[in-house]
């Protein structure tokens, strides 16, 4: 009884938790909230006044949803007829006032948040969009569908991302910048439209990276953004650079870019400033 009782007083009297819904003991769901069926939430996660969450979800551990949040209903996807889809959430994400996080459209597919994460008041994450980890989102920013965001990426606020677009790893976006191409890695984009600035050299450092990788990451970018070849050409040159981890993923996540637009998979890549042309 005294377990009942525990769990009894974590949950405000008012909210309403469906009998199905999977509650680790140590959950807390403030007044008004609403667990509907085929809710799973892990230990220590915080559910906050008149937040939504309807399933099938996974939560994790050590989560905060904050008031007013709306997780887990149907994509707004016109092609979605139902059927079963998913939210599936980390540990220790905080998810601040009025986010809202849709399922996916196909049947068994997700929408998938890792951990770490940061969504700030008003953030919108469509269906099928798939979060990293370590990832800032700010106020007012919506992803529509299929939206990839890597980790370590920073993306401010009151700004759009295009369906299908992907954006790299330790990339930062500028406030009120549209988002119709990929993002490269390691970059800073903002704009009217949306042009790659700089390396993104403040996240590269706190991530850790060496003066060493951030100097060849300032040829790759020289090679790629300040040159009159094509990118698919400047992709070549990057070869010719001390061997890099870094430098190498940024080449294969370009090379995607422009093969998949190609293929009408993708939407292509954000050009440089100073480039007459980077796609091809």
């Amino acid at each position: 009884m005294a377990g009942v009782a525990m769990l009894m007083t974590r949950i405000h009297p008012t909210a309403v938790v469906h009998p199905n819904a999977e509650l680790d003991p140590t959950v807390q769901i403030g007044p008004y909230a609403i667990i509907g069926e085929n809710v799973k939430i892990g230990a220590g996660t915080t559910v906050g006044a008149h937040a939504i969450i309807e399933g099938p979800t996974i939560i994790g551990v050590g989560n905060q949803i904050f008031p007013g949040a709306a997780i887990g209903l149907d994509s707004q996807d016109l092609k979605y007829k139902g059927g079963e889809t998913w939210v599936k959430i980390g540990d220790y994400n905080r998810i601040r006032e009025y986010v809202t996080i849709n399922r996916a459209t196909g049947i068994g597919e997700a929408t998938v948040i890792g951990n770490h994460n940061l969504l700030m008041a008003y953030v919108h994450i469509a269906h099928n969009c798939t979060i990293e980890d370590n990832v800032k989102i700010a106020n007012a920013t919506s992803l529509a569908g299929d939206v990839h965001v890597e980790s370590e990426a920073v993306i401010s606020g009151v700004l759009g991302i295009h369906q299908f677009v992907r954006v790299g790893r330790l990339s930062m976006i500028g406030g009120m910048t549209r988002i119709q191409r990929d993002v490269p890695p390691f970059t800073i984009v903002e704009g009217t439209p949306a042009r790659v600035r700089s390396l993104n050299l403040v996240g590269l450092d706190r991530s850790g990276c060496t003066a060493e990788e951030i100097a060849i990451l300032k040829k790759a970018f020289r090679t790629i953004y300040h040159s009159q070849k094509t990118l698919s050409q400047s992709l070549d040159d990057l070869n010719l650079l001390a061997d890099s981890e870094r430098v190498q993923y940024l080449q294969r996540f370009l090379r995607l870019s422009i093969d998949g637009k190609k293929d009408n998979k993708r939407r292509g890549v954000i050009p440089g400033k100073s480039v007459n042309s980077v796609e091809g």
